[in-house]
């Protein structure tokens, strides 16, 4: 390789670099703003191939077996990692190397940065930047403020973003309002949310939303007070 040419590859790396560099910065920056305001829209919502409705609520707003409910189904170790589940991690990756499908291990944290910021679909270098922003997001905002953020960014149904859309759409209530058994309802559809209805429930859902229930009284209606007081 000649002194030009590696001059060039240099020069190369260095504009590569600088434009990393200042993609990484944009994003903290609007991190740190959507810190304190809420998201106008979500890449999910840019992507969505129906008419999106989503109205922001509070966190403080919610009853607390609301975001329980979320919890208790989706990640019910939320308290305690820092934004990536290393052991369900581990035990995905052992799945796809078994012949299984490249699925699971998402956090709250980390399905939160999905539905803000980038697409759908599973791949190792999805998954990567995924736990990348997770743990920005953990730094930057903190727990309360990625579930409240959750909450309302997670989809509910074709193009119903937010608990407190979803309620309004399946309940004619707000999410205020909505009872133990309402909220398990609503977060069983979170894995496969445009093919499931609440008020519909399949035999599987029926028992999927019981298991949801219990799993919240065994957490208990405090579990979450460190995060949400």
């Amino acid at each position: 390789m000649t002194q030009h040419q590696r001059s060039w590859l240099g020069w190369i790396g260095l504009v590569i670099w600088r434009f990393l560099l200042c993609f990484c910065l944009i994003l903290m920056i609007l991190l740190c703003v959507l810190r304190f305001i809420p998201p106008p829209t979500s890449a999910f919502m840019l992507q969505s191939p129906y008419p999106v409705t989503q109205h922001w609520i509070d966190i403080a707003e919610l009853p607390a077996h609301v975001p329980l409910a979320m919890v208790a189904s989706e990640d019910q170790r939320f308290p305690q990692h820092w934004g990536v589940d290393f052991a369900a991690i581990s035990q995905a990756l052992q799945q796809f190397d078994n012949g299984g499908g490249l699925r699971g291990a998402s956090t709250l944290s980390q399905q939160t940065a999905k539905n803000l910021l980038l697409w759908p679909g599973q791949s190792f270098l999805r998954k990567g930047i995924e736990a990348g922003l997770a743990l920005s997001l953990e730094v930057i905002w903190g727990k309360k403020r990625i579930l409240e953020v959750y909450l309302n960014l997670a989809e509910f149904g074709q193009g119903i973003y937010g608990v407190e859309a979803a309620s309004q759409h399946y309940f004619a209530k707000s999410a205020r309002y909505l009872t133990v058994n309402e909220a398990a309802r609503l977060a069983v559809l979170l894995p496969s949310p445009r093919s499931r209805d609440p008020r519909q429930l399949t035999p599987y859902l029926r028992q999927r939303v019981a298991w949801v229930e219990r799993q919240m009284r065994q957490l208990g209606s405090s579990y979450l007070n460190p995060i949400l007081h």
